[in-house]
């Protein structure tokens, strides 16, 4: 379960980003703002493979979910047009 982003002021993130730079490393996520208005997120650094490894996963999921065998197997379906 994803928690919301708290949002934290500029000064207060200035001061206390050792706290906050543990907090995000245990998965909490913050909105720095200023004057009210959001100006920066601070989430925990996801390595680009990685994320792009659980897209790639994500999408053959939605694939497999979309389209159906109706009973032929993988092998059957692989030597098909084969002679």
């Amino acid at each position: 379960m994803k928690m919301q982003p708290v949002l934290v002021g500029a000064f207060e993130a200035k001061t206390k980003l050792g706290k906050l730079l543990e907090r995000v490393g245990r998965g909490d996520s913050f909105i720095i703002t200023k004057h009210d208005q959001p100006v920066a997120r601070l989430v925990a650094y996801r390595d680009d493979r990685s994320s792009r490894r659980k897209d790639a996963a994500a999408e053959m999921r939605a694939l497999r979910a979309k389209y159906k065998l109706k009973g032929a197997g993988i092998r059957e379906l692989r030597d098909e047009g084969r002679a």
